[in-house]
């Protein structure tokens, strides 16, 4: 299993009239978690790109539990449970102070140049192989 952890402040410009934090703005969230995650194992999203592969979102899934607001202290923490196949799922869990606000998760599939979807090279399994024994 891979998890990983991000720390940032709420900004003015991610929140609503309301000055809770606006729920498409989580979504990115999620992905900072994502980046996070696979940096975390020495995998690059740029690399991954430059080699041909891209990552497009299948589904997403989230259950807001309690707003966030501007300059919250926000942390998510995104996990990866299984090893990837020809696709890969990131579960995340939003929190402020430990309480927690948005739990999520997406599924991402493995697409090449041309638009086909596709396995993930070698090499990238093997960085994430040690994380799943």
């Amino acid at each position: 299993m891979i998890r990983a952890s991000v720390e940032f402040r709420v900004r003015y410009a991610e929140t609503d009239q309301m000055g809770f934090v606006y729920y498409g703005n989580y979504a990115q969230y999620f992905e900072i978690g994502r980046v996070e995650a696979l940096k975390k194992v020495g995998v690059s999203y740029r690399a991954l790109e430059e080699s041909g592969i891209r990552l497009p979102v299948k589904e997403l899934h989230i259950e807001y539990i309690k707003a966030a607001k501007y300059d919250d202290l926000i942390r998510v923490t995104t996990t990866i449970q299984n090893m990837p196949t020809n696709r890969i799922v990131f579960d995340y869990i939003i929190e402020r102070d430990r309480d927690v606000l948005v739990k999520g998760q997406t599924t991402l599939f493995f697409m090449n140049e041309q638009g086909k979807a596709c396995r993930p090279h070698a090499d990238f399994l093997n960085q994430l192989k040690p994380f799943f024994s």
